[in-house]
């Protein structure tokens, strides 16, 4: 009879929707966040938090995770894939078959979570809320671990509501929540950083509502998208630790976006500010488009000049041929990514993250017994 590890352990703790959809001989370690965070909360560590939009980076990034042994998590936004695939071509469905397929062909079976970001509610509307909510329902059933409810448009008494409301969907499958508070911007747009006051008053009415996210996302300076030509990162590391200090006591930490374009020694420094995951998304597509055939890309270039589009929405127009790129292309890709993505886990102390929460899992399962 063989042995019982740790490893053969914490495939116990995967989802019960994930284990049936897995199968029984699969050793994917896709775990809901929850856990994760419950052991990384008190540890300078923080979870990459990939945004994919072009599939050819997901090896590198395992590569890189599996050679650092770090825990990594692979999302989409709303935007990037709704029901309708998005601008990226992907429904959660396709994105969870397409992370999955990967973690199978490459051997990777290191703990990691599937994310569904930035679940965005602009507005009061019934119909607003729907579209949202039929997104969660869909994710869940496609096998997402992770949830980050978006209500930060609204003030900060709508968007406890919302998000209360939208939590009571996902709470009961025990999955991760992040919350947000303080709109996060687009490059080039005015941003307006979240006070250590909005912070404090969405926890508790969320807590007092009986939800209690895992991590929360606050303006911090930080954009979404490339910086624009003389536009830099402007990361306010003070705030950002004085929200931490002062929601910490509920057992919240900081969730950052906008990573891509933060300066490494700004990067080094995110730990220590009780951030424990990090979203990058648009280095990953910047990446890809380096190393694209120049042919399609200077395709994708042109239709997003004639429709003045972000070329971002291109993806989904040419899914097709992007996924059937040349392999040498794939493989530049690939590499390139890895590459980067060390460089970032190493920044975000990210190494032995995975045999930490393999053994701090196992242990309190076992001691659960």
């Amino acid at each position: 009879m063989p042995a019982i590890t740790a490893e053969s352990r914490i495939l116990d703790l995967r989802p019960q929707i994930v284990r049936e959809k897995l199968g029984s001989k699969s050793k994917v370690c896709l775990l809901s966040s929850r856990d994760i965070f419950s052991v990384i909360r008190d540890v300078p560590v923080v979870i990459m938090a990939c945004n994919i939009r072009i599939r050819h980076v997901i090896p590198g990034i395992m590569k890189a995770a599996k050679e650092l042994d770090a825990v990594v998590a692979f999302e989409l936004a709303k935007t990037e894939g709704g029901l309708d695939g998005g601008y990226t071509g992907m429904t959660p469905e396709i994105f969870f078959d397409t992370v999955v397929g990967y973690a199978e062909e490459r051997g990777f079976t290191k703990p990691f979570f599937i994310h569904a970001d930035h679940l965005t509610v602009k507005n009061k509307s019934q119909e607003e809320f729907d579209s949202t909510l039929q997104l969660i329902e869909a994710q869940i059933k496609a096998g997402y671990t992770s949830f980050a409810l978006d209500g930060s448009f609204n003030e900060v008494k709508d968007n406890i509501e919302i998000t209360s409301r939208l939590a009571y969907k996902i709470l009961p499958y025990g999955y991760g929540l992040e919350t947000e508070v303080g709109e996060i911007t687009h490059a080039g747009q005015k941003a307006e950083i979240t006070t250590v006051e909005e912070a404090v008053e969405f926890i508790e009415g969320l807590i007092s509502a009986g939800v209690k996210p895992d991590v929360l996302g606050i303006n911090n300076g930080s954009k979404h998208g490339n910086y624009l030509p003389g536009e830099e990162a402007n990361v306010d590391l003070k705030r950002t630790d004085e929200i931490y200090q002062a929601i910490k006591k509920f057992q919240v930490n900081i969730a950052q976006h906008g990573t891509t374009g933060t300066p490494l020694e700004v990067i080094k420094k995110m730990p220590d500010l009780g951030i424990r995951k990090a979203n990058v998304g648009t280095e990953w597509q910047n990446i890809a488009h380096k190393y694209l055939p120049q042919d399609l890309f200077s395709e994708m270039q042109k239709w997003a000049s004639e429709n003045k589009k972000d070329i971002k929405f291109a993806t989904k127009v040419f899914k097709k041929e992007i996924d059937n790129i040349d392999k040498k292309s794939k493989e530049t890709i690939e590499q390139k990514a890895y590459e980067q993505a060390s460089i970032l886990l190493n920044a975000f102390r990210a190494g032995k993250s995975a045999e930490m929460v393999l053994y701090k899992l196992t242990e309190n399962q076992r001691f659960a017994q």
